[in-house]
């Protein structure tokens, strides 16, 4: 929540996870993150994990330090203080972001009318029009094929990762999209209404790390190597209390000190002369893969993983523990207060929990503390009366009229 937007105000009406975390991240560096929100919440009100009592956990992660107004705009009323709002004059101001299809009363061109200069974000699902998410995504750009077990193994070769990785990416392309429209209508004074979909945002990457490219030009179609790291060397082992661990090899230094810190160093050049190669090489790493692994994996296995650690420490050895959630949180200092990324906060309704603020360490506005999530409908009152100027009568007789409403605990 530091200060480097600061002034900066975006109108949203978001579900899921990309959009959402699009306007979280706008709100981590100081931007005034309004959403609109049904009265009763949303599509992903209540979405999973959730608290016992069935309070959304996932809702209060993406929606830290934002503004929420509760509304009905399925009623003229409603349409017209939400339109209002995301038009409203002002340099910082203007700016509107939606996942939803344009429609409504968010249709751009109508919301244009009322502001020349209006930027507006709408992500949709797929570029061809058709519904996605990020799970119809991912299985339809290979990557499920190359992150399952080897073909003809026990276990299958199709894994849908459980990260959301394309919305992710989409929702840091969401805020990457509000701040160049903003500063070319700060040069232009010209709005303008941003497309872009979440599928687009999966094969655009596909693309960029060369997997198009490989089927082309190579006429290969990657299929899984199982654990293995592709093109270099690396590969998980099982310490001597039932721990497990990854070791990456990326560097020809990192090769060296792997087999001094293990005291395989001559066993590794064996293994070059008697593959007549220079396992320097990355790719010759990766095709000596097992049998590398083969001579690391009892000198693991003697050893438990605290132990390992020990060893481990100091030297240019790239490697990292599997953890649990908990493990995790019990164990990594990185997922503590020891981090300036992290603090307790108390959620209301939910109790507290460790919340991370933006990633982002800026030299002239030191990162502050992470600001909560908003009760639905928390800042109905102060919105529309700071905000748009509406007199509590006025504020009081949408309340009746059921156009407004909260707080109310997600």
């Amino acid at each position: 929540m530091n200060s480097v937007l600061k002034g900066l105000r975006i109108v949203e009406s978001p579900a899921f996870v990309a959009a959402p975390l699009g306007g979280m991240t706008l709100a981590q560096l100081g931007a005034d993150v309004i959403r609109v929100d049904p009265i009763g919440g949303g599509v992903d009100s209540r979405r999973w994990p959730v608290t016992k009592e069935g309070k959304s956990l996932y809702w209060v992660g993406l929606n830290k330090g934002k503004r929420s107004l509760a509304i009905d705009t399925t009623q003229p009323k409603g349409q017209e203080i939400a339109s209002a709002l995301v038009t409203q004059p002002g340099q910082d101001r203007g700016i509107f972001v939606t996942n939803f299809p344009q429609s409504s009363w968010f249709r751009y061109d109508r919301l244009k009318t009322r502001r020349e200069d209006l930027i507006m974000v709408n992500l949709v699902g797929s570029s061809d029009g058709t519904s996605a998410v990020d799970y119809t995504v991912n299985c339809a750009v290979g990557f499920p094929f190359v992150t399952g077990q080897v073909p003809g193994k026990s276990g299958g070769n199709r894994v849908n990762h459980v990260l959301p990785a394309w919305d992710a990416i989409c929702g840091i392309n969401v805020a990457l999209a509000v701040l160049s429209a903003e500063r070319y209508r700060n040069k232009t004074g010209q709005g303008q209404l941003v497309r872009m979909a979440l599928s687009d945002i999966a094969f655009a990457m596909v693309g960029t790390l060369g997997y198009i490219a490989e089927v082309q030009v190579n006429n290969e179609d990657r299929r899984s190597h199982g654990n293995y790291l592709y093109g270099a060397y690396g590969s998980d082992f099982e310490t001597k209390d039932g721990r497990f661990l990854y070791i990456v090899v990326v560097t020809s230094r990192m090769w060296e000190e792997l087999g001094k810190v293990t005291g395989l160093a001559d066993r590794f050049r064996a293994l070059e002369q008697a593959l007549g190669v220079s396992l320097l090489e990355e790719g010759e790493r990766f095709r000596a893969s097992e049998a590398i692994s083969a001579m690391i994996r009892p000198w693991v296995a003697a050893r438990t993983l605290e132990e390992i650690r020990l060893a481990f420490g100091g030297s240019g050895i790239c490697w990292g523990p599997y953890q649990t959630f908990r493990q995790m949180l019990n164990e990594d200092h990185r997922c503590s207060t020891r981090n300036p990324l992290f603090t307790e906060l108390e959620q209301p309704g939910i109790g507290q929990f460790l919340v991370p603020g933006s990633p982002l360490e800026f030299g002239a506005c030191p990162r502050e503390t992470p600001k909560r999530a908003p009760l639905l409908g928390e800042h109905t009152d102060e919105i529309l009366s700071q905000d748009l100027g509406l007199t509590d009568t006025e504020i009081s007789k949408l309340r009746d009229q059921k156009v407004v409403a909260g707080p109310v605990g997600l």
